[in-house]
Order: structure tokens, then sequence, then C-alpha cells
């Protein structure tokens, strides 16, 4: 099949294949150019065991599959009219700042070899740097944005309404408020102010089910631990929620995120004894070295990596009276407690479960997606992280997992979330957090 023109060709970095397995099937009407060093570095990835290794595979079992179609060095029709092409030529001299042997710049000879044909391209990668020497040569670049939120715009789970003073008494007395306004969300949170400037103010948070705002739980001590703030508050009612079964915590470094999400883990776990288990796990995502260069079993390694976690768990164990490494040796030696990579879950089942996923804004859209898929009957999950800390090359503010979780389920009956802005953690804390 031949485009009629005008049509676009978009060169495709290996990196958002990796990001996205589905990126093949976002471009509409268009060329979809693959240089075959694309292919080659697809090939490296595809024995590792985290998510790019599976999504490397995804990709090359659907261009074996496109084959039957047709050669894919002359192009092969999508289901969505437009065409994949394998691109080998890079028959184009870059400057001899460039190491022409290194994949990146193949990858650039190949974007600019199809320009020189008068192709209107433009070269999509998630490398910063590969798209500022992109441009540099002469492509139109962009960066690949099909999962990207506006975060300035980002849904902070909290509406401020206000009221006459006789419909917050009327919230008082009755416990409920009828509310029908299409512009509030399930669970969202709702701060209710008087309109005549008296001093009436309420807290409350929306039931989908009933179209009311009602108070929030009185029960806001989990494992002897206390809110500080409103925003705590607001998190400590969606964590022991038995209804919501999905829940974000963003925010800032020392807003009490992983703390009260173990707090409520324990307290639903080991006090109520409605779940199985907790679950705590965290990315690995190494400035440095990765966790297989530790000393170890994979035990001890883990032990090293996941240090504020057991930070947590000592300060409320300490907090709580108990007697801390007895403790937590006891929770992990009876299952009660399990603390893991997020590398080693692939296939397992988790019914019944308390989950806390940590750090969660290293992670990607399509690997968010996995892990919620993985949730079975019964389970709970709880997703922290602070979306302005980063530690995956690929990702940013606006692109990572926890942000697009955010932003797609907001308003969902069994979902809640809430955005932290007051750092609690000491004077300190706070201090760096809002002038540094």
């Amino acid at each position: 099949m031949i485009l009629s023109k005008p049509f676009k060709t978009f060169v495709l970095d290996t990196n958002v294949l990796l990001h996205d397995p589905e990126a093949l099937q976002v471009f509409g009407h268009n060329k979809i150019s693959i240089p075959l060093t694309v292919i080659e570095e697809l090939d490296h990835f595809k024995t590792f065991h985290d998510e790019r290794g599976r999504n490397s595979r995804v990709i090359s079992r659907y261009l074996d599959k496109l084959r039957k179609k047709g050669k894919l060095n002359e192009g092969v029709e999508l289901d969505n009219g437009g065409i994949l092409k394998i691109e080998l030529d890079t028959q184009v001299i870059l400057p001899y700042e460039f190491h022409n042997k290194k994949e990146d710049n193949q990858i650039l000879m190949t974007a600019l070899a199809i320009q020189a044909k008068g192709e209107d391209v433009y070269f999509i990668s998630k490398d910063i740097n590969l798209r500022i020497k992109a441009e540099a040569i002469g492509l139109k670049v962009q960066d690949y944005e099909r999962s990207k939120v506006k975060i300035d715009e980002l849904y902070t789970g909290v509406k401020e309404l206000i009221l006459t003073s006789d419909k917050i008494d009327a919230f008082y007395q009755q416990k409920k408020l009828k509310y029908t306004d299409t512009e509030i969300l399930a669970n969202q949170f709702v701060i209710l102010k008087a309109a005549d400037g008296k001093s009436q103010s309420a807290l409350g948070k929306y039931n989908p089910q009933t179209f009311e705002i009602v108070p929030l739980r009185k029960d806001t001590h989990i494992w002897d631990l206390k809110p500080l703030n409103t925003e705590q508050r607001f998190a400590i009612d969606l964590l022991l929620d038995d209804n919501i079964k999905l829940v974000t915590l963003v925010g800032v470094a020392g807003t009490g995120k992983t703390l009260l999400a173990l707090a409520a883990a324990l307290q639903k776990t080991v006090e109520e004894k409605l779940y199985r288990r907790f679950f705590v796990l965290r990315p690995i995502m190494p400035m440095g070295r990765d966790i297989g260069f530790l000393p170890g079993t994979k035990e001890e390694k883990l032990t090293q990596w996941m240090g504020a976690i057991y930070d947590n768990l000592e300060f409320l164990m300490e907090k709580n009276g108990e007697e801390i490494e007895s403790k937590i040796q006891y929770l992990t030696e009876t299952g009660k407690m399990e603390i893991e990579a997020l590398t080693y879950i692939r296939g397992r089942s988790l019914p019944n479960q308390y989950i806390i996923i940590d750090d969660s804004q290293n992670l990607t859209p399509s690997e968010v997606k996995t892990i919620i898929s993985r949730a079975g009957q019964g389970t709970k999950l709880v997703f922290t992280g602070d979306p302005y800390q980063i530690d995956n090359p690929y990702l940013d503010a606006s692109s990572n997992g926890l942000t697009y979780v955010v932003e797609k389920l907001k308003g969902q009956d069994i979902y809640g979330h809430i955005n932290f802005t007051k750092t609690e953690r000491s004077p300190l804390a706070a201090l760096a957090a809002q002038l540094l």
C-alpha cells in the first residue's frame, strides 16, 4: 500500500518501543520507520527479566506477525491504515563530532537518509540528549507524549465548597449533605466553608452512590499514629476505607506518604486481620550500580535497597511499644509481611493483600497497568511517590506511571487520591522542601 501525500514519517527510537509496546498503533494514517539498529537493540533487551525485556519481546512478536502481510523492508500496512517499514539506509555522513558506529548516531543517520528522500520526518525519542542532537543536525523532533498529563493541573483529590452557614450546620446535624454538582468526583474530599464570613467549616468526602457529602471516619489513629494535618487525615480515610481498592498518595519528601501507608497496612493486616498479608514493593531504579552488584543474597541486597521502608517500620514498631527487630522478623516469618523488588513479582497472583508500591513515580504507565492487573480478589493497592524525584532517565513529572494513574482513574468509585503539600518530617525538612 502506498500512502497518499501529505503524510508524516515518524522515525522511532528504541526507548519509545521499550516505554510503550503499543506505540506502533498510535501514529494514525502515517508512516512509521524503524531503523534496523533499533531491531538490534531490541534483540539485546529481549533476555532482560524486567519490563524492558517483556516489551522488547512483545514488539518482536508483533513485527514477526506483520511479516505475514508483506516484506517489512518494503512497508507493511497496519490495522489503522498506516505503514510500518524497517529502514536499512544509513548512507548519510554525520558531522565529524559524531561517532558513526554508535547506535544512537546510526539511528540519526537513518532518519536523515529518509529525510533526504523528501519525506516529512519526525524523530521520536524519550532520550533528551538524543533529541537535542537530532535537532542540531536538522531533524524535527518530538518526545513520545501519549501518556503525558499536565502536571500543573494534576487532580489534588480535594475541593473547596462555599456554602451558607445553615447548610454547614445541617451537615453537622444530619451527618450528610445532598450534593449533585457534576464537577465533584467520587471519593473527592471536600472542605466546606461559610459564605457569609462566619467561622463555620467542615470536612467531608463525596459518596458517589448516594450523591452525598459525608463526614470523615472517626477512627483517625492507626497503629498509634495520628494525623498531623488535614491532608494526612484525608489520606488515612482513604487508606482505611475497605470500599476503595486503589489509592494514590502524591507529595514531596517528608509528607508522610509511606509512613501512613505502612501504618494502615499494619492496622488492616495485623490488628483487624482483613488481609492475608501486606506486601511492600519498590522499583529498582539505581542512580549508580544495580542491585546485582551489591554483596550477599537477594534478601540481604533488598535489605540495603529497602532501607527507607525498614526505617519507617522501625519507627512504627517503636511508637507502638513493640520490640522492633523481633516483631519485624515475626511478621516476615509468619508471612504477614513481604518486602520485595518489583522485578520479582511477574507472574504472581496477589489476592486478598494490602499492597504498597513505594517510589512509583519511577514506573512507566505500562508498568503500572501491569501491576494493577496482578491484583486479585480482595486486594487493595496503594501507590506512593513524588513526581519531581524521578531516577528513570526516560520519565518526567508528566509522563510517569503515578501521575498517569491519577489522571486516568480520577472519578472512579473504587479509587481515591490525595496530594500532599506539607512536610511533617522535621522543621529542617520542611524548610528544604519550601526553599531549596
